[in-house]
């Protein structure tokens, strides 16, 4: 039996159902689970219903199939097991004109299969039962739409305030009532809102073990891995299956892993509850590029296994999973880029595959490189400036007169790459990036703070004008310095009336450079960083990075070629003075 595709509406809790007086619909046997749901309504009088469903669905009967001796045999558990298998949701049966009562055989399968049994009353005809499952479909669906139009609405102001980035996570994570979380190109987590995941709690989500968060945050970063594109699709468009291999070859998606009745699948719906391993690979609208096969381990039996989804340009696949109560979703932002949208809940409404979708298409253009308004702004200030134009004239096209410079080295040993260059750009909020070597140096318009990037090390400047563009650069390289000496996420140049401003800028310079003259540039940068980090060897090592020895070889000459004694506190005050007016 082929997989149907998902029904255009959302599915109607049984538990609605049943509370609609009109109906006086009743269960008699099953498990009362609040959470089962059904997709629709249909009348089957049909010995084996099997061929004839599709799965969700509440299936109506009066019996008529029912032989005599039916009590006395295996007909009522092979009757339940077939609809079970088919997937259907629930089974109600009407009291009249056939039978008067449900029969007690019938109720005992049920019971044994874990199926809910609905008894209809004679007054209740199976036609009002089908009405009413429509009627909370399209209530359902009215009250979806409006949720996913409010959240269209929100994601779209998010994305235009001057830190877009951050605020679309925040309003993502916010609308789906968990966490939201940027992927970079490797690996790593550009910027995130919401609750984390990975934060340690008393119990985990739905009374969960202590440790089941790292488990969904680590399970987030292995679906991340599964949508990031690696590999063109192949020229004809073909599907390749990323199942289980297995003697017969792999499982085809969809299936069960294991021997027995087929179980159908609906591509993208949630994965069942408890069944951490059930993971789907679905696409919001026409496909980007096709998905790469998981890592970890396979699928066991009753698992379903995912497979891999056609590329085509335009939006983002995705791929869902369950994992200790958590629903999880990663959604890749193009080819080419690698950047993927995580989304970790505790609870999956029908709607927040949707608003996740449109999360990711306005994440995909705000990290990816497209000409707009701002972008031929920018590039005219890059032309002026080329033919002579001063700062200060062009500073205007880029967005203002007060400005930061930001130096950010990634904490991993790797050199920063142009894209995750662009994404730190587009969380702090701005497109003026450079990369030059290990730093990336980011322009920024001093009304947007910058804040504490993850996997980054950060320096700021103090405020300046464009003409003193080059000075603030300085500032944010040596904050940089002392922020990694430090070990902190973010330091600040800190500049404030001090003793050194009550004397003349030109005789200071000058003092500067005479008393400076016998130092080479690299010298003169060692001992500024050196004094700066109270002596420290171990630090200065570390902000220049070089080894502690050479940096006690440099202060030794420094100190020959000086002829000063380096540990007087008053000539380290007076060199101190004298580097920063150099």
């Amino acid at each position: 039996m082929p997989d149907p595709a998902v029904p255009p509406t959302p599915p109607v809790p049984l538990a609605a159902l049943l509370a609609r007086e009109d109906l006086g619909l009743r269960q008699i046997a099953g498990p009362p689970d609040p959470a089962t749901v059904i997709h629709w309504a249909h009348t089957s009088e049909m010995a084996d219903p099997y061929p004839y469903l599709l799965g969700g669905e509440l299936l109506l009967t009066a019996g008529v199939h029912i032989p005599e001796a039916a009590g006395s045999g295996t007909y009522f558990d092979d009757y339940v097991s077939r609809i079970v298998a088919a997937g259907g949701a629930a089974l109600g049966f009407g009291v009249a004109p056939v039978h008067d009562t449900v029969p007690r055989a019938l109720v005992a399968a049920c019971d044994a299969y874990g199926l809910p049994l609905i008894e209809v009353p004679p007054r209740t005809t199976f036609s009002g039962v089908a009405r009413a499952v429509w009627q909370l479909m399209a209530r359902a669906r009215h009250a979806e739409l409006r949720r996913v139009t409010e959240a269209q609405q929100s994601l779209a102001a998010a994305a235009s305030r001057p830190d877009p980035v951050p605020s679309v996570l925040r309003q993502l994570a916010q609308r789906v009532g968990g966490w939201a979380v940027l992927f970079g190109p490797d690996g790593a987590e550009v910027a995130a809102a919401g609750r984390d995941p990975g934060e340690p709690q008393p119990t985990g989500p739905a009374g969960a073990p202590r440790g089941a968060d790292q488990e969904a945050r680590q399970a987030l970063s292995r679906l991340a891995r599964i949508v990031r594109p690696t590999t063109p699709a192949p020229p004809d468009g073909s599907i390749q299956p990323a199942g289980r291999a297995s003697a017969d070859g792999p499982v085809p998606p969809g299936r069960s892993a294991s021997p027995g009745p087929p179980v159908p699948v609906r591509p993208g719906a949630p994965a069942p509850h408890g069944d951490s391993a059930s993971r789907s690979l679905d696409r919001a609208a026409p496909g980007d590029s096709a998905a790469a096969a998981p890592t970890g381990p396979a699928p066991g039996p009753g698992r379903r296994a995912p497979a891999a989804a056609p590329a085509s340009p335009g939006a983002p696949t995705s791929a869902t999973d369950t994992v200790a109560g958590v629903h999880l979703a990663a959604y890749s932002l193009g080819a080419g880029r690698g950047f993927v949208l995580g989304v970790a809940a505790p609870r999956r409404e029908p709607g927040d595959h949707t608003i996740a979708s449109v999360a990711a298409v306005l994440l995909s253009l705000l990290t990816g490189e497209h000409q707009s308004a701002s972008g031929a702004a920018r590039s005219s200030a890059l032309v002026r400036m080329l033919l002579g134009a001063a700062a200060e004239d062009v500073a205007p096209l880029l967005g203002g007169d007060r400005w930061l410079v930001v130096h950010a080295r990634p904490d991993a040993p790797a050199a920063p790459d142009p894209v995750a260059a662009s994404a730190l750009g587009a969380a702090l909020g701005s497109p003026l990036v450079d990369v030059a070597r290990d730093v990336v140096r980011v322009l920024l318009p001093a009304e947007r703070e910058p804040a504490p990037q993850s996997g980054w090390t950060l320096g700021v400047s103090a405020v300046a004008g464009p003409a003193e563009w080059a000075v603030a650069d300085a500032q944010a390289g040596r904050a940089l310095a002392r922020a990694r000496a430090t070990r902190a996420g973010l330091v600040r140049y800190g500049a404030r009336p001090a003793l050194a401003d009550l004397v003349a800028e030109e005789d200071a310079a000058a003092h500067a450079r005479a008393l400076l003259a016998p130092l080479s540039p690299a010298l003169a940068e060692t001992l500024r960083t050196w004094l700066s980090l109270h002596g420290s060897w171990d630090r200065t090592a570390v902000a220049l990075d070089v080894h502690r020895n050479t940096v006690r070889q440099r202060i030794a000459k420094c100190a020959a070629l000086l002829g000063a004694d380096l540990d007087d506190p008053d000539v380290r005050m007076e060199l101190w003075f004298a580097l920063r007016r150099a």
